[in-house]
């Protein structure tokens, strides 16, 4: 599967009920309008405008 690496642009509640701040890196699979994120094992379904491309290692 292949992985890369987003910043969050918004403020983002992920499926464990955590809310994670803008400037938070996560680790997105999938194209398209909508794609899964990662914080962890931490799901966040994602937007296209709710991440931008690039930042550092998701937990760094």
């Amino acid at each position: 599967m292949w992985r890369r690496i987003g910043t969050l642009l918004v403020s983002v509640p992920g499926l464990s009920g955590v809310v994670y701040p803008p400037g938070t890196s996560v680790l997105i699979t999938g194209r398209g309008a909508s794609v899964d994120a990662f914080v962890g094992t931490d799901w966040l379904p994602l937007a296209w405008w709710e991440f931008a491309e690039g930042g550092s290692e998701p937990g760094q």
